[in-house]
């Protein structure tokens, strides 16, 4: 079966070749074929090769990629990301962190061995998913263990495991290990076709994150910046089509009985931040993105009122007031966002996306409310309930029902935010986990 699966790969790339050649001058193209590699230093053997998909994976791989550092100080650590927006988030969180940042080469037999050969590592670390078949097998015949660490399966995947069993089998079964984040992740991979004895539960690495609160400086940076000081702010993070109507409907009417509230939107694809801006403007709201905005120029204080949120009443805006929705049109900017808002919500979920990562607004203790697919972060998502730190909306208006009646209640957004902190708290120790599975490996002789 690889065999088939290399010869569709070759045979892949010498039917593209003519476009790559008609493209030569292209940067990104030639990472994709592995023809740009840095050489590193091949005295540095024993690397510790990590891979992440694209932006959630890298976000996701932050906590073992910092344990990885702080137990094996004298070891390389290569980061591969496959997408273009997770290398620029990967550089501007992990900076400090990985030895070497690469592009991940398309899954053809010549790209990666030149990859291996280049990196020359003793494991490779898959975090997530995102199997690469032909690049694991030539792992294997090196000897480089593959061990998938903080696994999930949505419905979706599991679904197709089970259908293509035949085909996808014998890709799952040269992984040595898989290290899911819950029990159902576990039973739906071995569903798929994987040995039980290659599956453990280890718990979510998220939990893990070091995450950093904003401090005073920080806050009233960010509050001076978009003139939101003292009034309430809602957070809308990680959104797609069509949640920004439902976002923007549900503010529209929200303003009617909290004139003082501001609503900062991220939608989670950067391609998409124009057409949420022109979308919030047909809306006619007030609408600017964060680009637009300095330190110098901002976006003029749209009250003077002093009260931030607790009642009903009414107060004029400002003849001069600006702005009341703001793009966040930037990468890696949300986590910190979050810390501003009052209520946040998280977007992939109104909409079959299966949902975004609940822990960076519950980190900062606020409500969290998301939609009902949350089928990649189901366990999450139905703990968060459990523990009321968050709150589940079927819809539009069930949305706009629950803004208003956290709106109108601070005491009652304190205590759900409260919770959702305790939340994060109570289910961290997955890391600890994860690097002693990893330990024999690493340290083998």
């Amino acid at each position: 079966m690889l065999i088939l699966y290399h010869l569709l790969a070759t045979l892949s790339f010498i039917f593209f070749f003519p476009v790559y050649y008609l493209l030569k001058n292209s940067g990104r193209f030639k990472q994709r074929l592995g023809l740009n590699l840095p050489d590193l230093d091949q005295s540095g053997a024993g690397r510790l090769w990590v891979h992440a998909l694209s932006v959630g994976e890298v976000l996701s791989a932050i906590p073992l990629l910092e344990a990885l550092k702080n137990k094996y100080p004298s070891r390389e650590i290569v980061l591969s990301v496959k997408t273009a927006t997770g290398l620029d988030i990967a550089r501007k969180k992990l900076k400090d962190t990985v030895h070497y940042l690469l592009p991940m080469p398309l899954d053809f037999w010549w790209s990666a061995r030149r990859m291996i050969k280049n990196i020359n590592p003793i494991i490779f670390i898959l975090v997530e998913t995102d199997i690469w078949p032909g690049l694991i097998s030539l792992l294997k015949k090196r000897g480089v263990k593959t061990i998938l660490v903080n696994g999930r399966l949505s419905p979706q995947t599991a679904k197709s495991y089970r259908r293509w069993r035949f085909l996808i089998k014998p890709a799952l079964q040269m992984v040595e290990l898989y290290l899911m984040q819950t029990e159902l992740d576990k039973r739906r991979i071995i569903k798929g076709g994987l040995c039980p004895d290659k599956v453990r539960v280890t718990g979510n690495i998220k939990f893990d994150r070091s995450w950093r609160p904003l401090d005073n400086k920080e806050r009233h940076r960010w509050l001076d910046l978009l003139n939101l000081k003292n009034m309430l702010i809602w957070v809308a993070g990680s959104t797609h089509h069509p949640e920004e109507k439902i976002i923007f409907n549900v503010f529209s009417q929200l303003l009617k009985s909290f004139p003082d509230l501001s609503l900062i939107i991220g939608p989670r694809e950067a391609h998409r931040f124009d057409e949420v801006y022109n979308l919030a403007k047909d809306y006619g709201l007030k609408v600017i993105r964060k680009t637009q905005l300095s330190v110098d120029q901002n976006a003029t204080a749209p009250y003077t009122s002093s009260r931030r949120g607790g009642g009903t009443g009414r107060r004029e805006r400002e003849g001069n007031q600006k702005y009341n929705v703001f793009i966040l049109n930037t990468l890696g900017e949300l986590g910190q966002v979050y810390g501003l808002a009052d209520i946040a919500f998280v977007g992939g979920s109104l909409v079959p996306k299966g949902g975004h990562n609940l822990l960076e607004p519950a980190f900062f203790g606020i409500p969290v409310l998301f939609g009902p697919y949350t089928y990649n972060f189901t366990t999450m998502s139905e703990l968060m309930i459990k523990n009321r730190g968050g709150k589940m909306v079927a819809d539009e208006s069930e949305l706009l029902n629950v803004m208003l009646e956290l709106l109108a209640q601070k005491s009652k957004r304190n205590e759900i935010g409260k919770r959702a902190k305790e939340f994060v708290e109570q289910n961290k120790g997955a890391i600890a986990r994860v690097i002693g599975v990893l330990e024999p490996y690493i340290e083998m002789p």
